[in-house]
């Protein structure tokens, strides 16, 4: 019942800059972690940067510096701030979320549909 919308995906030339949002709707009680992960064609999905609850970050190395992952709680949106992008940046980014449904309970994870994000040369 729980959905993650994805959106800010599209095409951009190389050295632009793209914001992914992701917005978690339906009975929530509370979310911890958050982040992104990407997946080229034929590769691994694999973390591109999380945060917490407590707002402590983390970053693949192939974007550090590049971009900034940031959380609005009140709208359990998280968002991925990509400068500076590359054409190894092509992929289908998609979100996850940790998400408890009541006081006390376990977090489960969920994940978004998949914004495709293109970079040309």
């Amino acid at each position: 019942q729980v959905q993650l919308v994805e959106s800010g995906g599209g095409l951009v030339q190389a050295g632009g800059s793209l914001r992914l949002s992701c917005a978690a709707s339906g009975s929530i009680f509370s979310i911890n972690v958050m982040g992104w992960y990407r997946q080229a064609p034929g590769k691994q999905r694999v973390l591109v940067a999380g945060i917490g609850s407590s707002g402590s970050t983390n970053y693949a190395d192939s974007v550090k510096g590049r971009c900034i992952i940031s959380r609005d709680n009140a709208k359990n949106t998280v968002y991925l701030q990509m400068n500076s992008l590359e054409p190894e940046d092509t992929a289908v980014y998609y979100c996850y979320v940790h998400v408890r449904y009541y006081s006390g309970g376990p977090y489960s994870g969920i994940w978004g549909q998949g914004t495709q994000v293109t970079v040309s040369s």
